[in-house]
């Protein structure tokens, strides 16, 4: 199964496209979309649009799992992010991909085993799951293949956590 996992956001998408087997990992790729503030949020939102289309093009993932949004400072970041993340929704339901969305709780019960994990425990974790010699940089894309591990713990119950 492979699977494609996303931390949202406007100026930073973390993406992290991880193959699972038999409980064995296999990382396909990781990074990040970035969008210039300078650039019109149409276009930014075009951008990540284009750029998540090609990357479901080229690992053609089972499954496409997205980290649920938090904010509790600014609200005009959090609408945009918001208006971000339907972007990065749309361009899975468009490629007849199912959506299935966790909260950072939920990642970081899965990875680490402590709903109240560190970003650094965290991000030790995505390493030594995926077999990899250094911590995936920059934080959003090992996010995202957290959001990945996450939803492969989850595959026995992920009807509960398929977006309606």
């Amino acid at each position: 199964m492979i699977i494609l996992g996303i931390d949202p956001g406007l100026a930073i998408v973390g993406y992290g496209v991880v193959e699972y087997i038999g409980n064995r990992y296999g990382v396909l790729d990781y990074g990040v979309i970035r969008t210039d503030s300078k650039t019109s949020f149409p276009e930014r939102l075009k951008i990540i649009y284009d750029e998540l289309s090609i990357l479901i093009e080229k690992y053609n993932p089972d499954d496409f799992a997205i980290e649920e949004l938090f904010f509790n400072k600014n609200v005009k970041t959090a609408i945009q992010v918001g208006q971000a993340r339907g972007v990065e929704i749309l361009s899975a339901i468009n490629k007849g991909l199912e959506v299935y969305e966790y909260t950072p709780l939920q990642i970081k019960q899965a990875v680490a085993g402590y709903g109240r994990a560190d970003k650094k425990q965290v991000q030790e974790m995505v390493k030594l799951l995926l077999n990899l010699k250094k911590i995936p940089k920059p934080d959003d894309a090992a996010d995202a293949l957290a959001v990945a591990i996450c939803h492969s713990s989850c595959l026995n119950f992920k009807e509960d956590f398929k977006m309606k």
